[in-house]
């Protein structure tokens, strides 16, 4: 399953509900992986409680889970949007629900970078103790009778050992660490962080944050996209990347002197052809054509699968 986009469930029906209700009990009774481990020994540099009072609440309509829990990531993170109109980008009338890609490209659309978080509870605990809700993905029935929901975490209580979340027409569930592990694990876990550009998950990892840029950038105005990877390779400096995309952004948003600086710091930190032949693509467009050449020529002798476009834009520099 891991992977597949998922929908959110259709409401069950009476007989349905009373009987994911009999059996659910039965289901968490199983094993609890992280619960246990984590209660035990809880992380040392997190506080005991967080909640994140402030974290707008939009009471779901039917079917419509994805978009209210959308809509409180988005509107927590300085991005006011309602169910409402987030309705027509992430919500598929037949399917009664939305697709998880759906919900990361509804992020991007509203100016959010949408990133994946590790599937831990850890994680989802660092995000909200930094700041961030935590949009999951939880099945609520059963591996054969699924009822998917999505909900927005909001904090944890480790005294008490239950997470707080935003979920459907609740404003404040307080859900046992056991229970929430069991319903999210049947999702493999997935979650995700929608922030504004130039704020850095917690504890997504440098793969992650990096698709969720590249993903962003498509659709997002170059300033915007930059100052998302010019945050990133504050953390990741030796990404070429992030450093390449920082360039690309800078020069669509017409900052050619930015773009210069970030394509030959790439260029120089990673001795890339990519680099090098976008360098000598700016400096001639800055009417700098010697460093322009000696660049392209650098490109040129790396070779690659940018030789022959190498070869074009030395060609372009002696024109």
């Amino acid at each position: 399953m891991k992977g597949r986009n998922v929908p959110a469930p259709r409401q069950p029906s009476s007989f349905l509900t009373l009987l994911a209700g009999v059996v659910f009990a039965l289901v968490l009774s199983g094993c609890a992986v992280q619960t246990p481990r984590l209660l035990a020994e809880p992380p040392r540099d997190l506080p005991r409680r967080v909640e994140l009072a402030g974290t707008p609440f939009f009471p779901q309509e039917e079917f419509r889970c994805g978009p209210a829990a959308l809509a409180t990531a988005l509107s927590a993170a300085g991005l006011p949007a309602r169910p409402d109109e987030l309705s027509d980008q992430v919500f598929l009338p037949a399917r009664e629900g939305s697709l998880q890609l759906e919900m990361l490209a509804g992020s991007r659309r509203h100016g959010a970078v949408a990133t994946r978080i590790p599937g831990t509870l850890e994680a989802v605990m660092r995000e909200t103790a930094a700041g961030h809700p935590v949009v999951v993905l939880q099945n609520l029935g059963l591996s054969w009778v699924p009822y998917w929901h999505y909900a927005a975490v909001i904090g944890y209580d480790l005294d008490e050992g239950d997470f707080v979340l935003r979920s459907g027409t609740t404003e404040r569930l307080e859900l046992a660490f056991r229970t929430f592990e069991h319903t999210w694990n049947r999702s493999q876990r997935w979650a995700f962080v929608a922030l504004p550009p130039g704020r850095l998950p917690a504890t997504a990892s440098e793969e992650e944050v990096t698709r969720g840029l590249v993903a962003f950038e498509r659709n997002a105005p170059p300033a915007a996209a930059a100052q998302g990877y010019l945050a990133a390779l504050g953390r990741w400096p030796g990404s070429l990347v992030l450093a390449i995309g920082l360039g690309n952004a800078r020069y669509a948003a017409g900052d050619l002197s930015g773009a210069e600086h970030a394509f030959r710091d790439a260029a120089s930190r990673h001795g890339s052809a990519a680099a090098f032949n976008n360098h000598a693509r700016v400096l001639l467009e800055l009417g700098r054509h010697d460093e322009a050449r000696q660049a392209a020529q650098q490109a040129v002798r790396l070779g690659g699968p940018l030789h022959e476009t190498a070869l074009a834009t030395l060609r372009a520099v002696d024109e």
